[in-house]
């Protein structure tokens, strides 16, 4: 017990660090959001016609994004949530840098009746590292 009480700060934050690297690996699983990788957001978008949300920043943005992408950011998503309405029964694949982002709004769209909204593992550091088309 008192190995315990004269280590308490660095034992809670073993435990804090332990904690947000699971929420990372299986937090997105934990709140239903389904994922895909390189490939499976491929697949998506060439044989299903699966529409891209891309939910960074404008800069983020324009220094390169997946084709045809519609850039909406993350932190305006429910207020332009309308804009999406056509794309509710459709194959959604949502894009970010890394895939946290994207993976907060695949639930937002899930709760909003988006039945296939698809959080892109890893985002467009993925993407980029796959060597895959992005435009400017």
């Amino acid at each position: 017990m008192q190995f315990i009480t004269s280590n308490f700060l660095p034992i809670s934050l073993a435990l804090m660090s332990g904690t947000m690297i699971l929420w990372s690996m299986f937090g997105n699983r934990f709140r239903g959001v389904k994922e895909v990788d390189t490939n499976g957001a491929l697949q998506l978008i060439n044989h299903k016609n699966a529409f891209v949300l891309d939910v960074r920043e404008p800069s983020e943005y324009e220094s390169g994004h997946l084709l045809n992408a519609k850039l909406i950011p993350l932190g305006k998503l429910k207020a332009r949530i309308s804009e999406l309405e056509k794309q509710k029964d459709k194959p959604v694949v949502v894009v970010c840098r890394s895939g946290n982002r994207s993976g907060t709004a695949c639930a937002i769209l899930s709760k909003q009746g988006f039945t296939q909204a698809y959080n892109l593992m890893g985002g467009m550091m993925a993407w980029q590292k796959s060597n895959l088309p992005v435009q400017k």
